[in-house]
């Protein structure tokens, strides 16, 4: 704030953000003034639903009857070159004013937040001192959209600095310390509504990471020998559909094995119960299955009511089998996950998971829609309506098979069923995915990624039978590895392969 003697009037948070946070209000709608920059520093997690780290962080203050009154949420992580500060800022800015406005709310004054640990051996003030231009650019770009920063903060290494107060009394060279977790005004009112603050973003995102332990090479084995035998099926018209119900009958009995496991305390022991619930195998055939938009899509079903909460697990799950050249693959899974999140009413792991599933494949196109609506704050009841149909679609489908077989089984007195018009005809559907779009279950000629990718020539392959470093092996639709494996890490480079979207 410009006059820190001032306050900012009561706050609330508003229902729809750029980034969803939750609604701070009690039970009976009572407000919460912020007065300080030290209860702006301290309610930034309660804003965000998170402890933010290297974060640029920008929220809208809306004018309601001369009270201020939060709206948007707009993050980015801190460009390690300086040069992206300017570009980021313009971005950040021009993101959550147009957010705003779509909704019919343009914002009257915005708070900034920059958000960084020191390195090793730097301290708070030398952050502070450093993340300056980064600040100021905030405060031009959205000075230019007519939109002014009336405070501007970083936070670092437990202490936080104004850029917009000079009064060394008020904010001193060595910043303020920051309050106790969960001792703020804001903290309390958060409490007796039931609301928490999770952990960090690189918390949340550890879950879905593959891993890097001994077990991942078990993990990559098992998905290069499911590669083997399922590839040349699932490029195969005929036997597609039977790969797809092996997956899904295959995911049907891990989720009941994963709803049947006692509850653990704690997001890594959770984690780790969930893992040893899966085997080496199952993954691999679930994770090469899930490539399939159909059978990915009718997967996504999975989204409500008791299925939600063990369907997440397991998508969770496969994203940290997606090990090695298989990191692509994760797609699928991650963006299950960030499905079944927002379709559950956690938009934070939905933002992560979509945006993870993106970093793995820029051009899956689930991913990308689901992000943008989520980042939108639309209604995922859209989405679950399209699901639905599809499911009940599904259903009928394997009915009239069931009939069909039963048909076969038992032919009509005086018939005899080796008679041409004795045959049953074959329905052929149209399906409509989870985009929107109604097609085949090939659509526009695309094949699903199988394939996964490896540098060409790397060497050190831990694969055994893998070919000597340098070699080369030809690819066909029965061998679906294009050169050895990496020694650790995620691939590079671009194989050329058709993918899913």
């Amino acid at each position: 704030m410009t006059n820190h003697s001032e306050s900012t009037g009561p706050t609330e948070n508003s229902d729809v953000t750029e980034q969803k946070a939750p609604d701070c209000r009690t039970a009976h709608d009572a407000q919460v003034t912020l007065r300080t920059p030290a209860e702006l520093a301290d309610a930034l997690p309660y804003l965000l639903g998170y402890r933010p780290e290297d974060s640029i962080v920008l929220v809208a203050l809306h004018d309601r009857d001369g009270r201020g009154r939060f709206g948007g949420r707009a993050r980015l992580g801190i460009p390690a070159s300086r040069d992206d500060w300017e570009p980021a800022a313009r971005q950040l800015a021009h993101g959550l004013v147009a957010g705003s406005e779509r909704r019919g709310a343009r914002p009257a004054q915005i708070v900034a937040y920059v958000c960084q640990e020191p390195a090793k051996g730097e301290t708070g003030r030398e952050v502070m001192q450093r993340l300056q231009p980064l600040a100021q650019f905030l405060r031009t770009e959205c000075g230019t959209l007519d939109v002014p920063v009336i405070e501007a903060l970083c936070i670092s290494d437990g202490r936080f600095w104004s850029y917009c107060c000079p009064n060394v009394g008020c904010c001193p060279d060595d910043g303020t310390p920051m309050g106790l977790p969960g001792t703020s005004v804001l903290a309390a009112a958060a409490t007796y509504a039931g609301l928490q603050v999770r952990g960090t973003l690189r918390e949340l995102r550890a879950r879905l990471l593959p891993w890097e332990t001994s077990a991942a090479l078990e993990q990559e084995i098992a998905l290069d020998t499911a590669g083997t035998a399922l590839v040349p099926r699932i490029l195969d018209d005929a036997a597609r559909a039977d790969v797809a119900e092996e997956t899904l009958r295959l995911a049907e009995r891990v989720l009941t094995r994963f709803a049947a496991a006692p509850a653990v305390p704690g997001t890594l022991p959770a984690d780790l119960r969930d893992d040893a619930l899966l085997t080496h195998d199952e993954a691999a055939q679930l994770i090469l299955g899930l490539q399939d938009r159909t059978t990915r899509d009718r997967a996504a079903a999975w989204m409500e009511d008791d299925d939600a909460g063990p369907a997440l697990r397991l998508w969770r799950a496969l994203a940290r089998r997606c090990v090695g050249p298989y990191g692509e693959h994760a797609a699928a899974p991650l963006t299950l996950a960030g499905w079944v999140a927002w379709s559950s009413g956690d938009d934070l792991e939905a933002r992560e998971a979509l945006a993870m599933a993106l970093g793995a494949d820029p051009d899956y196109l689930f991913a990308r829609l689901l992000h943008q609506a989520c980042n939108e704050g639309l209604d995922p009841e859209t989405v679950r309506r399209c699901l639905r149909a599809e499911r009940a679609e599904h259903a009928e489908a394997r009915t009239e098979a069931a009939a069909a077989t039963d048909q076969k089984k038992t032919p009509a007195a005086g018939k005899d069923p080796s008679e041409p018009g004795s045959r049953r005809r074959r329905r052929v559907r149209i399906r409509g995915g989870a985009d929107g779009a109604a097609r085949p279950v090939r659509a526009e000629g695309r094949r699903p990624r199988l394939a996964p990718r490896r540098p060409s020539g790397a060497e050190g392959s831990t694969r055994p039978g893998a070919p000597a470093p340098g070699g080369t092996r030809a690819a066909n639709r029965n061998d679906t590895r294009h050169g050895p494996a990496p020694t650790g890490g995620t691939r590079s480079g671009d194989d050329g392969a058709a993918e899913d979207s």
